[in-house]
């Protein structure tokens, strides 16, 4: 039977990943690269959005789609796994930057003004400046390819040995999962773009793969939700308590005991709690979920254009913008994803879809 939590944590991560970048967008706490305070207010209060969200939402995601890949290839052989995630991850943030998201890294440059401070820079470093900066969220299709393909030589030593054994994890030992979490936190992080963090979401999305995917600890989510959700509240409280006001998106405080703590119980309790009371289907979750990754891939590019064009200048005021970036953030997203998915090329290209023969 189809797994509906999983769509359902999928599609609502997606659509609190856009709000967080409406409100990214125009922080007031010291986030580089997007336009900044647009407001008079002393104290940006609802910037406390980013804090609550930030430290859980991609962990999930690569959770998420750890528990995916474990479900995929208990139906399908390696190769049909290396075959469809190479085109519905690796063409878009390889193909899809000279097709499409170029324009992404036009915005982006606008946004960081590298040109203004780099006003002697040559054409050839102009345009790989564009390209690379049209990976902007891509990012995330980019490091989930690369652990797929770390996953086939892993399955191959392990044999369903590990996953065998991980299938009989409690809750004590979910608990103390925590311990190797926070280290991984430490590991491999890219000193200049923080999102790159290979050691945390590398053992996340393994942690997926080899723990989550199974029912029985599914279970152990599931009776226990409420005491670990109980945690998640806590230590949300104490890490916006602690952190507020200061760049929660770099070092020191992504390696903090209160991010990464957070961060972790917070992705348990939420599939404890999707799995328990989110395991439905209707009619508006099937519609989200067939254009959950559109919308992931396609967002950004309304709310930084808002943020360029009309926010920057001061051409409207702060009101107009948060609300125009939220409706572009969505409304661009859905309508280019529609369009891009009847293009043939196209949606080989920027969305992974194969080519109908």
């Amino acid at each position: 039977m189809r797994k509906h939590y999983i769509d359902n944590i999928r599609w609502i991560t997606v659509v609190i990943v856009v709000i967080y970048h409406v409100i990214y967008m125009y922080n007031a706490e010291g986030v580089v690269g997007v336009v900044g305070r647009i407001t008079d207010a002393k104290v940006q209060y609802w910037d406390i959005y980013q804090y609550i969200t930030y430290p859980w939402f991609m962990v999930l995601l690569f959770i998420v789609s750890g528990i995916s890949s474990r479900l995929y290839l208990d139906r399908h052989t390696d190769k049909e796994f290396v075959r469809s995630r190479t085109t519905k991850l690796l063409v878009p943030c390889t193909v899809g930057l000279f097709a499409f998201q170029f324009i992404q890294g036009i915005v982006n440059t606008g946004l960081s003004e590298v040109f203004i401070k780099e006003p002697d820079m040559p054409m050839v470093g102009r345009v790989i400046a564009v390209i690379a900066s049209g990976i902007g969220v891509l990012w995330y299709i980019q490091m989930l390819w690369l652990f797929s393909m770390l996953l086939i030589p892993i399955r191959r030593i392990d044999k369903d040995r590990l996953w065998n054994l991980c299938g009989r994890t409690n809750l004590i030992a979910i608990i103390l999962l925590s311990i190797p979490f926070y280290f991984a936190g430490q590991i491999l992080n890219t000193p200049m773009i923080v999102v790159y963090r290979f050691g945390l979401y590398l053992f996340a999305f393994l942690a997926g793969y080899f723990i989550f995917s199974h029912d029985e600890v599914i279970e152990v989510l599931k009776k226990w939700f409420v005491p670990l959700m109980s945690a998640a509240i806590v230590l949300c409280v104490i890490f916006c308590t602690v952190y507020w006001g200061q760049n929660y998106a770099d070092n020191p405080v992504y390696r903090s005991v209160p991010f990464l703590a957070y961060s972790y119980f917070a992705s348990l309790a939420i599939i404890g709690g999707m799995a328990r009371f989110g395991d439905m289907s209707t009619p508006f979750s099937e519609w989200m979920s067939k254009r959950s990754y559109g919308l992931y891939i396609f967002h950004y590019l309304g709310i930084s254009a808002v943020g360029l064009y009309l926010a920057k200048p001061g051409l409207i005021p702060a009101p107009a913008a948060y609300l125009l970036s939220l409706t572009a953030g969505f409304g661009l997203a859905f309508i280019l994803n529609a369009v891009i998915c009847r293009l043939p090329f196209f949606k080989w290209a920027v969305l992974g879809i194969k080519n109908d023969k």
